[in-house]
């Protein structure tokens, strides 16, 4: 004979094909009397069937969770703001947010700089943002440097 496989030699898969449970066929076959549903409960009768998330009757698990409270606006622009008295320890002549950035007073996701009026500023800078405080343009602008506004 040859080596060819012949539709007479073809078995299916080893635990491919199991016993059928067949149920409620006396109590010889080991599925009788209740049929493998106990003895009592929900459970025992014809058309029962839980619903998604059910847990017997003890409280479900999604509403044990607390509610989560508020919510994130993906529109939102990140503001990232500066003090007057930061400005004093950059060395450049013109400052502005990628300038703050690459010196890492300011993070990369930032897109708006505000500039802020706290603390003093001695050197004169030229500063460009999208915000100042009035009391921050008065002492950029008093030594000697200028606030503009993008």
């Amino acid at each position: 004979m040859s080596d060819r496989i012949r539709l007479e030699d073809l078995r299916p898969a080893d635990g491919a094909n199991g016993k059928i449970k067949r149920v409620g066929r006396g109590r010889s076959s080991g599925w009788g009397k209740t049929s493998c549903r106990g003895n009592n409960g929900e459970g025992q009768r014809a058309g029962r069937s839980s619903k998604r998330g059910f847990e017997g009757g003890q409280m479900p698990g999604y509403r044990q969770m607390p509610k989560l409270k508020g919510f994130k606006n993906f529109n939102a622009v990140l503001t990232g703001s500066i003090n007057v008295s930061d400005l004093e320890n950059i060395d450049a002549d013109l400052i502005t947010l990628e300038v703050l950035q690459k010196s890492g007073k300011i993070s990369d996701k930032v897109e708006v700089l505000r500039v802020l009026g706290n603390g003093e500023i001695k050197k004169a800078v030229k500063v460009s943002a999208n915000y100042f405080t009035e009391s921050a343009k008065e002492k950029i602008e008093k030594a000697g440097g200028k606030a503009q506004l993008i």
